[in-house]
């Protein structure tokens, strides 16, 4: 573990840190927020999964999230978002390879060897967190956005026992139907689209549900309405029952402007799931 940097921030400490992955066979870097009680004892955690183009430093920068944290007593985690260095695999596109691993563990090569992003989130930094600094890991929720969204919304229907809330701003909700999903799961997956559905959150909703509480919040004015299906996983939400919001916010587009005026509803969100 080594220490990239440590600033006080709303009576906490907002640092970033690296660490050398198993999962990913590189370093990995992240950031951590933790509030002032984490000097006390251990405290709840918010995973922040953050979209395409993206590292762990947008979301740290731009979201706005510490000064909510510190008033609920939370941390919050902002992984990066995808593995990188020289021998990583990587593609001409934004849409995938670096900052664009879509959080899921590839199969196929050249991306097998290091895009084992599902296996990073749920396993290793789960277990990184909790054996290197103050944080509860029996207390976890996690949120994201775009693609981070997708991430934040598959692992939790796949892993519900670690998260005990989930939520998402602008989610790829429905990617084996969209372009933003055909493309990268043919390639870290493979042809097979069987194996597509259990990174698909609207058909994870359809098959697996989720007991706790889940969160969308989708612009009108996106730029990218259509690629992200968020009505489907509404409609999929709404037929299995499960305890679903999904607010539709008039005229608010994809940026972090967006992001940063609703991030306190999502921390308040996950608080309430934590604290519990």
């Amino acid at each position: 573990m080594e220490t990239k940097s440590e600033n006080r921030c709303y009576g906490g400490t907002q640092g970033v840190y690296s660490h050398a992955s198993d999962s990913t066979n590189c370093d990995m870097t992240f950031g951590l927020y933790l509030p002032e009680e984490a000097q006390h004892g251990p405290v709840p955690v918010l995973i922040y999964l953050s979209g395409l183009t993206c590292t762990h430093e947008n979301a740290m920068t731009k979201a706005g999230a510490q000064v909510w944290c510190a008033e609920q007593g939370i941390a919050i985690c902002f992984p990066d978002t995808s593995p990188r260095g020289e021998d990583v695999a990587n593609d001409d596109g934004f849409d995938m390879g670096h900052a664009a691993s879509f959080y899921l563990d590839a199969t196929e090569a050249p991306w097998a060897r290091h895009y084992q992003m599902e296996s990073y989130i749920t396993k290793e930094l789960t277990k990184v967190l909790g054996e290197n600094f103050n944080i509860d890991t029996d207390r976890m929720a996690i949120t994201g956005h775009s693609m981070g969204g997708h991430g934040a919304l598959t692992l939790a229907l796949k892993h519900p026992d670690l998260y005990r809330s989930v939520s998402a701003f602008s989610p790829i909700c429905h990617p084996t139907a969209s372009e933003w999903g055909h493309r990268q799961f043919k390639g870290y997956l493979g042809e097979d689209k069987g194996v597509w559905a259990d990174h698909d959150a609207t058909m994870l909703a359809q098959s697996k549900g989720f007991d706790g509480p889940i969160l969308i919040d989708q612009g009108t004015a996106d730029q990218f309405y259509d690629k992200l299906g968020t009505a489907d996983f509404a409609a999929a939400c709404a037929a299995q029952k499960l305890d679903a919001t999904v607010r539709l916010q008039k005229g608010y587009d994809h940026s972090y402007f967006f992001i940063s005026t609703f991030m306190e509803d999502h921390v308040a969100f996950a608080a309430e799931a934590l604290w519990a």
